[in-house]
């Protein structure tokens, strides 16, 4: 295929995908503006008493003196909100075995965030990270910006080789000029070493980690003989999965590396939210963000 028919079939396959998204979460954001996450917002609001699950660093001191009883400072959501989106878009996310590819997941989940988040003012900005290194664009206001910025993503080639991901994450702690949201897309199929950066993203910003997964990282399908390739290397390796003692160490294995990868996610203090190329992720998003605002209104924020 020429990068010109790539790019065409990109348009074509977006703009169905934003079609999708407005019929099925218009209404989700109706009544007073609300983040996608229930994030701290930066100005100060009115105390409460304190609910198991606050956050104890919103503890208002002051007024828990003076009535004996816990309270913390509620703050008010910010009505012009900069999001953020690290993208991973390394050769490890041009795999599929379901419905689509990982790539495509990860640019769905980037048009339902643009959906959630770009309206009144509010800005989003991306760094892309492909086996050549780490692209940034720019965080611009409005629909049409937004859209441009989708564009981008779509149209961006996989290369080989793997972007490292505490770098592109590091991108976002020197990219954002105030406190915002960010967003951070990939597999997570990587050496350690994005702990820390996301650690510190979320010192200051309100962060969720969409973790892209296809089932057989899970679980082997048990099709005999398969000849395996990594995307990133090119090394192939021949495996039986007809082995049923195999097959449970292999999931076994797959279960240790993703609670590996949710308790450090957990650690940093951000939201998580898991796509799988085999389930509806429009319908888990939305489970999702209605999660969140039920926990919002119960005084929590994870």
């Amino acid at each position: 295929m020429s990068r010109a028919q790539s790019t065409e079939r990109a348009d074509v396959v977006l703009s169905k995908l934003q079609l999708l998204i407005t019929r099925k979460l218009d209404g989700l954001l109706q009544g007073d503006y609300l983040g996608l996450l229930p994030g701290p917002g930066s100005e100060p609001g009115e105390s409460r008493e304190y609910r198991p699950g606050d956050d104890v660093r919103r503890m208002d001191w002051p007024v828990t003196a003076r009535t004996t009883v816990p309270h913390v400072r509620q703050t008010v959501a910010d009505r012009e909100l900069e999001t953020w989106l690290a993208v991973d878009l390394s050769a490890s996310l041009d795999y599929g075995t379901a419905d689509c590819l990982k790539k495509d997941l990860v640019i769905a989940a980037s048009a339902a965030l643009a959906h959630l988040t770009v309206r009144g003012g509010n800005r989003i900005g991306a760094v892309v990270g492909t086996g050549d290194g780490v692209t940034r664009l720019p965080a611009r206001p409005g629909r049409k910006e937004a859209d441009g910025l989708l564009r981008q993503l779509a149209r961006t080639e996989i290369r080989p080789g793997r972007a490292d991901l505490g770098t592109l994450i590091d991108k976002l702690n020197s990219s954002p000029r105030r406190r915002g949201m960010a967003v951070v897309i990939s597999d997570f199929m990587t050496p350690t070493g994005w702990e820390r950066p996301l650690r510190k993203l979320a010192v200051r910003h309100e962060v969720l980690a969409i973790e892209v997964v296809d089932p057989t990282e899970l679980e082997l399908p048990d099709a005999g003989v398969l000849t395996l390739v990594d995307p990133e290397t090119g090394a192939s390796h021949e495996v039986q999965t007809g082995d049923a003692r195999l097959r449970a160490r292999y999931a076994a294995a797959a279960a240790e590396q993703r609670a590996t990868i949710a308790r450090e996610i957990r650690r940093a203090g951000a939201a998580q939210l898991r796509l799988r190329t085999d389930s509806d992720w429009l319908l888990d998003i939305v489970r999702f963000v209605a999660a969140q605002r039920h926990a919002r209104t119960r005084g929590t924020t994870r």
